[in-house]
């Protein structure tokens, strides 16, 4: 008998005490196992409807930030339409300078007097390249 199983007397089985404990046991482990079950099922569905919730925070999230963006998409539009306009006037006011520029050098041979010639800015020269007032991450306007 060194074996750690319990050993049961012929008389232990036909006990009534020994068959009200052990049903006793029984229904006390399923009422806690099914206790068990319910809290687990209320746990899921808790996490079910805080997960159902992040979603929906997390789609109105991902509207608003669309919605940003195109605004901030139509704006650029709108700037970089603005700005192309800029640059060709400031293409056709270079080259009415130059223009001038060249009826003064005229005017200053014929007349053999010295006119105040104005110089066109470099920045004039090449207008699709005119500097950014404030510098920008990209390093270009």
């Amino acid at each position: 008998m060194g074996s750690s199983q319990r050993q049961t007397s012929p008389e232990s089985d036909n006990d009534p005490r020994y068959a009200t404990v052990t049903d006793e046991r029984k229904r006390k482990r399923m009422i806690s196992n099914r206790e068990s079950a319910r809290r687990s099922r209320m746990r899921k569905q808790k996490q079910l409807g805080d997960l159902i919730n992040e979603v929906t925070v997390l789609k109105n999230d991902n509207v608003k930030i669309t919605e940003q963006v195109d605004e901030a998409t139509k704006k650029y539009v709108e700037m970089e339409s603005k700005n192309n306009v800029l640059r060709a006037q400031a293409v056709e006011l270079t080259d009415r300078l130059r223009s001038l520029n060249s009826v003064l050098e005229m005017v200053e041979e014929i007349s053999g007097q010295a006119l105040d010639i104005p110089e066109i800015p470099e920045s004039m020269q090449n207008p699709w390249q005119i500097p950014c007032p404030m510098p920008t991450n990209q390093g270009f306007c």
